[in-house]
C-alpha cells in the first residue's frame, strides 16, 4: 500500500523563511501554516511534533516526552508572538496580554549563573540545567528572542509575507515580500491574471 502523507500533519516542505535561521521566535510564530486550498499545516499540533521542533532547534532533548499541556504552552506562546509581529508589521497597538505572556515566559527561569558548592573542587557558578523544566526554558529562550528581535535592528525588516493565503513572517531583504519561491511564484501568477481578466 502506497504511503500518502497527511496534509494536515506534515509539512509542506517549505524553506525556512528568511531570518527563521537567527531568530527562533520567527521559527516559532511559523510553525502553523497556511495553506492553499484552506489547508493548514501545525508542527506544533501534538506533544510528539512539538518535542521534534523543540529538539531540532536545540531547546529539548530528542527523548524529553513532551505532554499534550507542554504543547499547548508552546502553540499559546507561538499565538502571542504572532500577535506582537502583527501589531509590530501593521502599525498597531500590541495586546497587553501579549506583552505579558512574554514578559511572564522570560522572568519564569533564572538567566544567572547560580552559585554552586563541590565537596571536592568547591565554588563554581552554573545556570540551572533546562532538563528540570524544559517548556519553561524554552519558552524563555523564545520570548527572550522575540523581545530581541521586536526591539533590535532587524525590526524595521520583520514583515508578513506578501503571498495570500500565506501566513508566515520574514525579515525582508531588499525588495522581497515573500517567505519562499513558492509564495513569490504564486505572487506573480496572481498579479499576471488579474491583469490578463482586466484587459479582456
Amino acid at each position: 500500500m502506497r504511503n500518502v502523507k497527511d496534509p494536515l500533519t506534515e509539512p509542506p516542505g517549505l524553506p525556512p523563511a528568511q531570518g527563521e535561521e537567527e531568530h527562533l521566535a520567527l521559527a516559532l510564530a511559523n510553525s502553523a501554516m497556511a495553506l492553499t486550498g484552506g489547508h493548514t499545516v501545525d508542527l506544533l499540533g501534538s506533544p510528539e511534533q512539538a518535542n521534534r521542533w523543540l529538539a531540532e532547534r536545540g531547546l529539548a532533548p530528542t527523548d524529553a516526552g513532551m505532554r499534550g499541556m507542554c504543547a499547548t504552552q508552546l502553540r499559546s506562546m507561538r499565538e502571542q508572538i504572532r500577535s506582537l509581529f502583527a501589531a509590530r508589521t501593521e502599525g498597531l497597538p500590541a495586546l497587553p496580554a501579549a506583552i505579558s505572556a512574554v514578559n511572564d515566559a522570560m522572568t519564569r527561569i533564572p538567566t544567572a549563573a547560580l552559585l554552586r558548592w563541590d565537596d571536592d573542587t568547591g565554588p563554581y557558578r552554573a545556570t540551572p540545567h533546562p532538563t528540570t523544566a524544559i517548556v519553561d526554558h524554552a519558552l524563555a529562550v523564545l520570548a527572550a528572542d522575540a523581545a530581541d528581535l521586536l526591539t533590535g535592528p532587524d525590526a524595521d525588516r520583520l514583515t508578513a509575507c506578501g503571498s495570500a493565503p500565506c501566513n508566515r513572517y520574514l525579515l525582508r531583504h531588499g525588495r522581497r515580500h515573500w517567505c519562499s519561491t513558492r509564495c513569490g511564484d504564486r505572487a506573480r501568477a496572481a498579479r499576471a491574471y488579474a491583469r490578463r481578466t482586466a484587459s479582456a
